[in-house]
């Protein structure tokens, strides 16, 4: 019998404030620039690439781009990502 599998993407799964949040803390919590950017690119594509590079300014290949694996987003894009997204960043102490 042969195990029938299918690719596993989170993106299906952020569907609330609170599952979105949870991601990007736990991918934050690591402290993995290529992590954090990868998640936002995760929950960007949960909430809709183009909405999200209409409400930052960016084109939609620059937002790809910067929330790859690889990326390496400035501080200012993070800012805007984020209000985008509908979450803000907060800190604590370690």
């Amino acid at each position: 019998m042969t195990v029938q599998t299918r690719p596993f993407d989170p993106a299906d799964y952020l569907d609330g404030p609170e599952a979105i949040a949870a991601y990007l803390e736990g991918a934050f919590a690591d402290g993995d620039p290529a992590e954090i950017a990868d998640a936002l690119g995760v929950v960007a594509r949960a909430r809709g690439m183009t909405t999200v590079a209409e409400q930052t300014g960016l084109s939609r290949q620059a937002l790809y781009k910067a929330l790859s694996d690889e990326g390496n987003p400035s501080l200012s894009t993070l800012l805007k990502v984020t209000r985008a997204l509908g979450v803000r960043l907060s800190f604590q102490p370690a």
